[in-house]
């Protein structure tokens, strides 16, 4: 019967963690196109982070994390700005995405710096795991943004926007994202990756992004998690149907310049 009874509470403590991360939290999901045909005003203003970006970010997305030290107070006032600025219903799916992958990167940033100088990021303690920001009385890490928001905003193409600051990461964009231009900046992010150094295409054998494999049931084409089908819409290389798939190992190190 004891037995039983710690069963139970393990299991309400369980239940009661994994719902508390959404709490409040007003997350909707794409359900079409994400291109405005009409001009949009931003609920947030990404524009510090914009600046700090194209100031520290090279167009190989490798980042300048030493000289980034000397704007790690820029860096602290937008996510402490972002903290008091959250996501709600009256946002548009646009707004919503662009705020949490640039918090995410942002957060990511802010932590190589709060312990640089490091070679890797999983030199750090519990790099996704540990608490990063509060939002709306939720105490956030970064795996909670990733797999409790980014993903279930049905939007494959985050995979390729988010960056852990690491070599084998799609690149970090330099500008900030926005509403308004986001399905050009997830396009070519997508188009990036994928035609990029991080993959080996070719018809019978490519070798992927573990990205590919980690993340598969994300990549949908006509509502059926297709990896091959997903990558071929941007490929200049097109994979065959019965293709056979290797990965390429993941390298952690650090994106730096």
């Amino acid at each position: 019967m004891k037995n039983i009874f710690l069963l139970t509470t393990l299991l309400f403590v369980f239940q009661s963690c994994q719902s508390s991360t959404s709490k409040d939290l007003k997350i909707k999901q794409v359900e079409s196109n994400l291109s405005y045909s009409i001009a949009v005003s931003e609920k947030a203003n990404h524009k510090k982070w914009d600046i700090l970006l194209k100031k520290y970010v090279d167009d190989n997305g490798f980042v300048d994390y030493k000289g980034f030290l000397n704007s790690k107070t820029e860096l602290d006032n937008y996510i402490n700005y972002l903290s008091k600025n959250v996501p709600d219903e009256s946002w548009t799916i646009q707004e919503q995405l662009a705020y949490y992958i640039n918090i995410y990167n942002a957060l990511t940033v802010q932590l190589i710096l709060n312990n640089y100088p490091v070679e890797s990021i999983k030199d750090i303690s519990k790099p996704w795991g540990k608490t990063v920001i509060t939002l709306n009385e939720n105490d956030l890490s970064l795996g909670d943004i990733e797999h409790e928001i980014l993903r279930k905003m049905n939007e494959p193409r985050i995979h390729f926007a988010i960056n852990c600051a690491s070599y084998s990461c799609p690149n970090l964009l330099n500008e900030a994202y926005t509403a308004s231009k986001l399905e050009n900046q997830l396009e070519k992010a997508a188009d990036g990756f994928i035609n990029g150094n991080k993959n080996e295409t070719n018809p019978t054998n490519p070798k992927l992004s573990k990205i590919f494999k980690w993340y598969k049931k994300d990549f949908k084409v006509n509502g059926e998690a297709d990896v091959i089908a997903f990558i071929n819409q941007y490929s200049n290389i097109k994979i065959e149907k019965n293709a056979s798939i290797d990965y390429l190992d993941y390298n952690w190190n650090l994106n730096k310049k």
